[in-house]
């Protein structure tokens, strides 16, 4: 993407986004109505860009057809055909896409997904986290190099997350391209080796896990820390200003800081110098969550 700007009438939906991927799985992240969808429908085809250029595999997906041949999309809506069977389904459409074998290539596709029992049933028995699966497989049997998952992992029990979070995995280790969206924060992390967070239409951070966090250096932190005299410590460290509260039980401190950077540099030391033995120094609510909740906060007021 582009420069790529997407809106209906006077709505924005997508302003001015720019990324490209690269073999590997990335996260999309994004709250209800952030643009995900939308960015992945334009990468799609689905729709077209208000300004600003698309590209998958070179071509422009809204003009190219050809490009379905190496791009497969799990869209978020149902849009799938219940009075068939999941082989048929993912048959058919294997073979729209010009698979030499589109029997075969279903048969395989549904047994990765862990629908070969059910094969045979007509979607219009399934339950909704089944449907899923059937879509996942109708995007991978003609074995594209490209993937767009929307909202994956919805409507699955815990076992089928697990698994799923593992075969999309698999899925980037392979050397495929896949760009997952969701809004399941946790999950996303563990399938995803980059991230693109978006915000009202914007695009507000891209890289790793840790390289968001990262960028998150001035957000207030709050870290537990194990000492054998808290109270000592926590008074040396209120001192110093580098925490603006503290919280002791028994042998541990519980912090709070706007300088993460700045204590992270200096606890060492200060403990040294007064001879006080630090035992654990852990960070609270690091994960991806948090700091997704705290970039959505930042930038809610950009972009609509």
């Amino acid at each position: 993407m582009d420069g790529v700007s997407k809106w209906y009438g006077d709505t924005v939906a997508l302003s001015e986004v720019s990324f490209s991927l690269e073999p590997g799985v990335t996260g999309l992240l994004g709250h209800n109505g952030a643009g995900k969808s939308t960015a992945l429908a334009l990468l799609a085809g689905y729709i077209g860009t208000s300004q600003g250029t698309v590209r998958v595999l070179g071509k422009d997906p809204r003009t190219d057809p050809s490009v379905h041949e190496g791009l497969g999309v799990v869209p978020d809506a149902e849009g799938l055909w219940a009075f068939l069977s999941a082989r048929q389904v993912v048959q058919m459409l294997a073979s729209q896409r010009g698979v030499a074998e589109p029997g075969a290539a279903a048969a395989s596709a549904l047994d990765r997904v862990g629908l070969t029992a059910a094969a045979d049933r007509k979607v219009a028995g399934f339950s909704k986290g089944m449907r899923q699966r059937v879509k996942l497989a109708q995007a991978l049997a003609h074995e594209p190099s490209v993937l767009l998952l929307d909202e994956p992992l919805n409507g699955l029990d815990p076992a089928q997350r697990r698994l799923d979070v593992e075969l999309v995995r698999d899925l980037g280790a392979e050397g495929r391209t896949v760009l997952v969206s969701s809004h399941l924060l946790s999950e996303v992390e563990r399938m995803a080796d980059r991230l693109l967070v978006v915000v009202n239409g914007r695009l507000v951070a891209e890289g790793t896990a840790a390289g968001i966090r990262d960028l998150m250096t001035d957000r207030p932190r709050s870290l537990r820390i194990t000492v054998e005299q808290p109270r000592r410590l926590g008074g040396l460290l209120l001192a110093e200003g580098l925490v603006t509260s503290v919280v002791v039980d028994d042998v541990t401190l519980t912090v709070l800081t706007e300088q993460a950077v700045s204590l992270a540099t200096r606890l060492p030391g200060l403990a040294r110098e007064h001879g006080l033995l630090l035992r654990r120094v852990q960070p609270l609510g690091e994960d991806l969550e948090s700091v997704f909740s705290a970039l959505t906060s930042a930038a809610r007021g950009v972009g609509r």
